[in-house]
């Protein structure tokens, strides 16, 4: 658990995590893999969010996902590519957050993510939030704690957890 004042001092920026739904590249379950890889090609992305006609989010596709789909025995299968839809290729076991206020789940989701979908509680995709957002408040943080709260070092050479 985040300590009280670490997590409000994240929280003060929360509004600019958010990149939203409709500013944020994406394909639809139905579009074919060509649409994806021009998509991915273009945006220099290394994967976007997969959503569905209304808006739900679905998964996400990358580049390697739908490489792997081309791939034959001897040669590149590139007529695959219009066959193929999105929905094939996807990963669907991804994590989500339904807050920008939820520090704590998103901290640990960046360990391993560049970016997490926001989703609300019908799973419409609402946007995502950054590794790049998420660490400018980690250095405002970094730089600002220590200006508004007086911290004091605590002796833990007698302790279980100096050992």
């Amino acid at each position: 658990m985040l300590i009280k004042p670490v997590e409000e001092m994240l929280l003060r920026n929360a509004d600019h995590y958010l990149i939203p739904a409709d500013i944020v590249a994406n394909v639809q379950t139905d579009n074919n893999l060509y649409h994806a890889f021009l998509v991915l090609t273009k945006i220099k992305y290394s994967r976007i969010p997969v959503l569905d006609h209304a808006g739900h989010f679905e998964g996400l596709v990358s580049l390697p996902l739908i490489t792997e789909k081309m791939l034959g025995f001897d040669q590149l299968n590139t007529d695959i590519l219009m066959q193929c839809r999105v929905s094939e290729v996807m990963d669907t076991d991804i994590r989500t957050v339904q807050s920008v206020g939820d520090v704590e789940e998103t901290l640990h989701l960046m360990v391993d993510n560049p970016f997490v979908p926001v989703v609300d509680s019908a799973n419409m995709f609402e946007g995502i939030i950054t590794r790049r957002e998420f660490m400018k408040s980690f250095n405002f943080l970094t730089h600002e704690i220590g200006r508004q709260y007086d911290m004091i070092e605590k002796d833990f050479s007698n302790s279980s957890i100096a050992k």
